[in-house]
């Protein structure tokens, strides 16, 4: 997230709805089946699979002190009409680790199908969208879809997996204009953009009306602060951690260097002046 906390606009400001936890809150919320089969449906635009009539969120609750659990992944598990299952993720910070962790609940979403004792059970197609809000791929498209194919005729594995990532950095490249509605409320998220981006469409003019709301609510606005602030600790905790890294790795450097200037019978002065070290640190070098 960049340095919008909240969105300046109207009587209150707006908060991110890029936020983890507010997107949790919108999209999980029983009153608000609407936007997340909207959603779903933006994102299946070109995928090979009905269009979402109905949709069930299986894990709807926002748990009090979530939004400062280090564990918390607030992500939306949900089940359509036809049994297909989604898992379905806001992401912020890029920690390296985006696709493991998508074939992670990709896996899952059939693990939770299977029961005990049962060998042979019908296995609905399980789905993963990750909207991340950094780049993560290669291809220039701000929407990407994966499937198992072989990759030398092409020829599909299965119709079961499916994987997609929403990259908001390339909101204006390569979505659909369904999903283009989506990417905007994202990324373009002040007052005055959101009433224009509500006219003449009734889930967008919901969704504007549900993040007014949620911004107003002083409960969801204190636990939104408190995640952006676990947020933001968590990532000063590990640039931190980095650069100390970063330092410890020059030290042994700068020691690795000395040990040799002294043993070709370089003068401490020289080795000094090379390395940076400090005469003590030199000469313990020698003991």
């Amino acid at each position: 997230m960049d340095s919008r906390g909240s969105q300046r606009g109207g009587a209150a400001d707006l908060l991110d709805p890029r936020s983890d936890f507010l997107f949790k809150r919108m999209f999980s919320a029983d009153q608000n089946r609407d936007l997340l089969t909207d959603l779903l449906n933006a994102v299946f635009v070109d995928a090979p699979q009905p269009r979402v009539s109905e949709v069930t969120v299986l894990n709807p609750a926002l748990d009090a002190g979530v939004e400062a659990d280090k564990e918390a992944v607030l992500d939306i598990k949900a089940r359509t009409e036809t049994g297909l299952r989604v898992d379905v993720e806001m992401q912020l910070a890029n920690h390296q680790d985006m696709v493991p962790c998508t074939l992670y609940y990709w896996a899952k979403l059939f693990d939770q199908q299977l029961t005990s004792g049962e060998r042979h059970q019908p296995l609905h197609k399980a789905v993963t969208i990750n909207v991340v809000n950094f780049r993560c791929l290669a291809a220039p498209a701000a929407h990407s879809m994966f499937h198992l194919r072989d990759v030398r005729t092409g020829e599909r594995l299965t119709e079961l997996c499916e994987v997609h990532f929403v990259e908001l950095p390339k909101a204006l490249e390569g979505a659909s204009p369904a999903l283009l509605r989506w990417l905007s409320f994202w990324t373009q998220a002040d007052a005055a953009h959101l009433e224009v981006l509500a006219v003449g469409d009734p889930m967008m003019a919901k969704a504007v009306d549900v993040l007014t709301r949620l911004s107003q609510d002083r409960e969801v606005r204190e636990r939104y602060e408190a995640r952006e602030k676990w947020r933001h600790d968590y990532v000063s905790d590990v640039e931190g951690a980095r650069d100390e890294g970063r330092q410890e790795g020059r030290q042994e450097m700068a020691v690795r260097v000395a040990k040799n200037l002294l043993a070709m019978g370089r003068p401490a002065d020289e080795v000094m002046a090379a390395t940076g070290l400090s005469r003590a640190e030199v000469e313990a070098l020698k003991s």
